[in-house]
């Protein structure tokens, strides 16, 4: 749930990041292409968002540079509505092109259709076990019965039921739930893992000592 959002518009950047924390996303926000390109290279994403009309280079250009390095979902957020310039990017490796002006519940209908297209997934429910996590409205269930989760309890369950039975490490996590400049408590990790055991089950998510966390997929 952590997004690379490369835009230089300060308004617009400023209210989609704003959106997208609302719905538990972590948001690493850049106005310049080459920014963007360093971060992709040491650091971990879900998803980006791209302007095309970049200060610094080309949004077209930042699009190859980014599919040479990520088999990243990446939606293309632009003002160019010509159909060549569509077509050139969903054809340069682009999952979606929203154009500007847009509605902000669609784009982040949008957004969780890339990544689920990008999981191999077809519905916005995903079900293991007794576990159910609906995206569109955020809300988790266990054994048939609501949970309430935290911002960041919510975005670690999501992230550990799309890759089930697979161990996470904890930078990995660490790097999903926090932004560039954010400070990480040294445990914050186990904070949320503990609080997710209270709330639903403790034999859901299990500890590979000195690797990290995985989500057993067959727990009832």
């Amino acid at each position: 749930m952590r997004a690379l959002l490369i835009e230089d518009d300060p308004l617009l950047g400023d209210g989609i990041k704003t959106a997208l924390e609302r719905e538990g996303y972590t948001v690493d926000w850049f106005m310049l292409g080459r920014e963007a390109i360093s971060a992709i290279e040491s650091e971990t994403f879900s998803v980006i968002i791209l302007d095309l009309g970049l200060p610094d280079m080309d949004g077209m250009q930042v699009l190859h540079l980014l599919r040479q390095q990520s088999t990243l979902p990446i939606l293309i957020l632009t003002a160019r509505d010509a159909m060549e310039d569509r077509v050139g990017g969903l054809d340069a490796g682009a999952d979606d092109y929203v154009l500007k002006p847009f509605n902000l519940k669609e784009l982040l209908a949008r957004l969780r259709v890339v990544m689920r297209r990008a999981e191999g997934r077809a519905s916005q429910v995903l079900t293991l076990g007794a576990l159910s996590i609906d995206e569109a409205r955020h809300a988790v269930s266990w054994r048939g019965k609501d949970v309430k989760l935290g911002r960041r309890e919510y975005a670690l369950l999501l992230e550990l039921a799309r890759h089930p039975d697979r161990v996470l490490s904890r930078p990995r996590l660490e790097n999903l739930l926090y932004g560039w400049g954010e400070e990480v408590e040294s445990n914050a990790v186990e904070v949320h893992i503990h609080h997710l055991r209270k709330k639903l089950e403790k034999h859901l998510i299990i500890n590979v000592r000195g690797i990290g966390y995985r989500l057993d997929s067959q727990a009832q």
